[in-house]
């Protein structure tokens, strides 16, 4: 069973409370860059992955010409 609004909201004000306005800022910041940090370092791999692939097909190419 999902929490309510009121439910929510007070969680939100203790959350609040205990860590004040400012840290929960810092706190959000530093996980955007985070998640930043991490969507590139996918896409890093991904390009390598593909530049792997193209260089073991033309390889593979060069060897069947060969061949």
């Amino acid at each position: 069973m999902a929490p309510s609004v009121p439910q929510l909201l007070i969680i939100l004000v203790i959350i609040v409370l205990i860590f004040g306005g400012k840290k929960i800022a810092s706190l959000g910041k530093d996980m955007g860059s985070a998640v930043r940090g991490f969507k590139d370092a996918v896409k890093e791999g991904e390009e390598e992955a593909k530049q792997e692939t193209s260089q073991a097909k033309t390889d593979s190419d060069e060897d069947k010409a060969k061949g």
